[in-house]
């Protein structure tokens, strides 16, 4: 007698599951937004990260960031040529034309929400501009992948096809980094799957209503290749191009993808 192989399926999350993680994830966008505010020449990354943890706590919940992996604050803050990972200090300070990702994690009730975004200091050189408005509607293209029915690898092909797009939207040539990607997420910041920021479609675990993902571009103006700095957290774009990191933590629903780490603005 045969038995049909059954499709691998990412895990599916309930109504009020999702409910939940978007109560945490609504935390790190008032989180970023704090911070996005009070980012000014002359203030240093630590500083961003007191802002943060400030309201993530006055909110109820914890820093997920904070000690994970002994990860020493409650964002990470990469500027310019840094990628991702960088971690919060005094000697840190921002100056006018700087481009800063800030990233962030917040838990509230067992559940967690990860959501980043880039921005200037000030006013953007033209190329760095274009590099942070074409990651930022990279983002947007890809999750409109994350529908019941898609495979994993559909999002990853939708956000490799808008980076390419977006060169020629944007008229600058970037570089999707190698071996960095989002991930499965719920009571802990990563879970299964692994989700790559390129790769052809129709492959890996089906995304099933419920299922959710922290989508995540990270994107140079030049190279692909990235490495850690001495600190062990810090990675850096091998060329010295600078890098744009946007990522919301999506739903997949019957109604279409859900933003569980909404921006209020």
């Amino acid at each position: 007698m045969g038995f049909r192989k059954r499709r691998k399926v990412i895990p599916a999350k309930t109504p009020s599951e999702l409910d939940a993680m978007q109560a945490a994830g609504e935390i790190v966008g008032k989180a970023l937004q704090a911070v996005k505010a009070a980012a000014k020449a002359g203030v240093s990354t630590l500083e961003l990260d007191e802002v943060a943890e400030e309201v993530i706590r006055a909110n109820g919940a914890i820093p997920t960031f904070k000690g994970y992996q002994g990860f020493p604050a409650s964002i990470c803050s990469s500027v310019n040529d840094e990628i991702v990972h960088g971690i919060p200090n005094a000697k840190a300070v921002l100056k006018e034309g700087d481009l800063v990702s800030i990233d962030c994690g917040a838990t509230l009730d067992g559940w967690v929400g990860d959501s980043a975004w880039s921005f200037g200091i000030g006013e953007l050189d033209a190329k760095a501009q274009a590099l942070n408005e074409a990651t930022e509607w990279v983002l947007a293209q890809g999750m409109k992948a994350m529908v019941p029915g898609n495979r994993l690898t559909d999002v990853s092909n939708a956000l490799e096809v808008a980076t390419r797009k977006a060169e020629q939207k944007w008229g600058v040539k970037l570089g999707i980094v190698d071996g960095y990607g989002g991930h499965g997420i719920g009571h802990t910041m990563h879970e299964d799957p692994w989700l790559p920021n390129e790769g052809k479609a129709g492959r890996g675990p089906e995304i099933q209503e419920g299922s959710v993902l922290a989508i995540e571009p990270m994107l140079t103006l030049g190279s692909v290749d990235s490495f850690v700095l001495d600190d062990d957290w810090t990675v850096v774009s091998a060329d010295g191009s600078w890098a744009a990191h946007w990522e919301h933590t999506v739903a997949a629903t019957s109604g279409g993808p859900r933003i569980l780490t909404p921006r209020y603005e």
